[in-house]
């Protein structure tokens, strides 16, 4: 199987930057997209980042400028870089991978990180 594992997550005052990874372990050959959700309390979970094997990258329009998303494929690692934080951007935070089924030559599965808590106060 393959497991997510996140860290980075914690406080900060409005204006800082935060530095979030995700690293795939288990039995990996290849990995497609991946990507950063967040949900905060009340809201949908919405896909923040996401970034594809190419390294070609999409963002939600209200981080645009802020925040970048980059993957280490030698390393099976996303990261997201988040700079000038709002607390808007208060939710947790999950990653997100999606890899060749194991066993198939066709499909694919996604898996999740699981999850961690981004705060940022006024």
């Amino acid at each position: 199987q393959v497991q997510l594992v996140e860290s980075g997550g914690g406080l900060v005052q409005a204006g800082g930057s935060l530095r979030l990874s995700c690293a795939a372990s288990g039995t990996i050959s290849s990995i497609n997209d991946m990507g950063w959700y967040r949900q905060a309390p009340g809201k949908q979970r919405q896909l923040v980042a996401q970034i594809t094997s190419g390294g070609t990258t999409n963002y939600v329009d209200s981080v645009k400028g802020r925040f970048t998303i980059s993957r280490d494929n030698a390393r099976n690692t996303v990261f997201l870089q988040m700079n000038s934080l709002k607390p808007e951007d208060t939710a947790v935070y999950y990653c997100n991978a999606n890899l060749p089924l194991p066993g198939s030559r066709w499909f694919t599965s996604d898996y999740w990180g699981q999850g961690t808590q981004v705060t940022v106060s006024s």
